[in-house]
């Protein structure tokens, strides 16, 4: 049975740096649902109402318009090794520009002011609710490896040209909603 929490406690925070993935999900009041898979390794829980990740550049900018247009976003880990458990974030997020004063601080204060190729913004959630259940249907996966093809990517693109492809590919969403990407650019 489930059990919801108004903040992440201790064993929250400790499951969740055991993961090796997250997905985000959300949406605007209309359009399509979206759900990302996100690695853990870019997230940190900053308090017990407080989540932040880094956002890589990517084929689109969803959760950007999501959270502009709506606000709603919850983050959802699961046990894939270990104890059975499904957890979910539930809160209103928002985006953290790239660049700007609030981006370099988180960087420089959380992430050891290391900033992976592609970064484009961070995703900020104010989290309302953390809620747990059993997760006995998920299976079990072994971890083999990261993924090194978009730090790849990004790396032979360069600054300029992950400019030029935000610009094409993440200033909207699928739906046609703004991303706010370049709102101070244009």
């Amino acid at each position: 049975m489930g059990k919801q929490f108004e903040r992440i406690e201790q064993d929250h925070r400790e499951f969740i740096e055991r993961q090796r993935i997250f997905f985000n999900a959300s949406a605007a009041p209309t359009g399509r649902v979206n759900v990302s898979p996100r690695d853990v390794a870019a997230l940190r829980v900053l308090d017990a109402n407080t989540v932040v990740y880094v956002d890589r550049t990517g084929s689109g900018n969803e959760t950007a318009a999501h959270l502009l247009a709506d606000g709603r976003l919850t983050l959802m880990f699961c046990a894939f090794s270990g104890s059975p458990m499904i957890m979910r974030l539930y809160g209103r997020g928002r985006i953290v520009p790239r660049p700007g004063a609030e981006y370099s601080v988180l960087l420089a204060e959380h992430f050891g002011g290391v900033e992976p190729p592609g970064a484009r913004q961070m995703v900020w959630l104010d989290v309302e609710t953390v809620q747990t259940s059993c997760g006995m249907n998920v299976p079990f996966f072994d971890f083999t490896g990261d993924r090194d093809q978009l730090t790849r990517w990004a790396e032979v693109k360069g600054e300029a040209a992950l400019d030029e492809y935000r610009r094409r590919k993440n200033s909207r969403s699928i739906d046609g909603f703004p991303t706010g990407m370049f709102d101070e650019a244009t």
